[in-house]
């Protein structure tokens, strides 16, 4: 097992990474002594993995009040009312403020649950168990939860730290080849914002990559933990630096809202997305056509759309505009000075539009 420790003062918490680590999940609920723990999973993950976290749970804890929620699985049941579904499933199994609930699912789950357990008696702990592989390398590490309203996506939530996070990527054997692709749109994201040889070696070592090699896999998903957990730790409620982690959600986000959430897989969006702020970031002067067709190259590569096509530019400009990164009305991209190098500025309208005109919006 590789650990990785999240370094924030009374809130640091471990990170797991290695075969079998869901057989951990009862050591972690007797470690921070929980009197009682909520399984929140969903109808795809819960059938496959429920039975081995209960299990687990029960060789460590016999005596721990138990309980589980199954939630309906997809993007498009991201939103208050299965929020407060968990939330009603922690009032029925009597959580109190020493009781932990565990988020056994992807992104979805694991933002719900996170953000349920920041609002039950004002925030209990949360234990992160992510199945997919974006939640593996992301959204499990870092605290960020939420729910997606009509108006735009996460616009409610809170920060809210886990107690550890539990990865085995022996549970990725199960997702589908288009899950797996949504996952490493977040991967090459870490190395066009910050690492170039990490982008080098995806170039290199993509095909196994997406064939789940288990040694690629491995040394993939701990690069990412560990970048994540150095840029949260020192920017947890992204102030600054954090803020980067944003690559390409900027219009990712506007596609995912313009097609009804669950029509594209957010990985999607953000593959698409990148290839767009590299596009836009061509049109600035900071980067040459070259680096622009080597990200292009690798997002295709990775299984991903490169563009959209049939989308008004100018719903998704109004979209971005009320998404939580702007400030002011004015909209903050993410642009690529280099692979490997990034800042965070305010576009001009015109550059953005020609930006998407070239990139298949209407």
């Amino acid at each position: 097992m590789i650990r990785y420790q999240v370094e924030l003062a009374e809130r640091s918490y471990p990170i797991w990474i290695g075969a079998h680590a869901i057989e951990s999940l009862g050591e972690e609920l007797r470690r921070i002594r929980a009197t009682a723990a909520l399984i929140v999973t969903n109808t795809t993950v819960g059938p496959l993995y429920e039975s081995e976290a209960v299990a687990t749970i029960r060789r460590a804890l016999p005596e721990l009040p138990l309980a589980t929620v199954t939630l309906p699985d997809g993007e498009s049941y991201k939103d208050i009312e299965r929020v407060m579904q968990i939330i009603d499933a922690a009032a029925a199994a009597g959580l109190d403020r020493k009781s932990c609930i565990v988020a056994l699912g992807g992104g979805v789950v694991g933002d719900m649950a996170g953000f349920a357990a920041s609002m039950w008696m004002r925030g209990i702990r949360v234990i992160q168990v992510p199945t997919t592989l974006l939640a593996q390398v992301d959204s499990s590490v870092g605290g960020k939860t939420g729910a997606n309203i009509a108006a735009g996506k996460n616009l409610i939530g809170a920060f809210h730290q886990p107690s550890s996070v539990l990865i085995d990527p022996l549970v990725l054997k199960t997702l589908p080849k288009r899950e797996v692709s949504a996952g490493i749109a977040e991967i090459v994201k870490y190395g066009v914002l910050g690492d170039v040889e990490f982008f080098s070696l995806l170039e290199r070592e993509m095909d196994a990559l997406r064939k789940l090699d288990s040694d690629t896999v491995s040394r993939v998903v701990a690069h990412c933990c560990a970048m994540k957990a150095d840029i949260v730790r020192q920017d947890e409620l992204e102030a600054g630096v954090r803020a980067k982690l944003n690559l390409g959600h900027t219009f990712g986000h506007a596609i995912e809202k313009l097609t009804g959430y669950g029509t594209w897989l957010h990985g999607e969006a953000v593959g698409a997305g990148m290839v767009m702020a590299a596009v836009l970031s061509r049109r600035l002067g900071y980067i040459d056509g070259e680096s622009v067709e080597r990200i292009r190259n690798l997002v295709l590569r990775a299984g991903l759309p490169d563009r959209v096509a049939g989308l008004s530019a100018k719903e998704a400009y109004r979209a971005m505009k009320g998404d939580k990164k702007s400030q002011g009305g004015v909209i903050r991209f993410v642009v690529i000075r280099d692979i490997g190098r990034t800042e965070i500025e305010a576009v001009a309208e015109e550059a953005v539009f020609e930006t998407m005109q070239e990139c298949g919006w209407n």
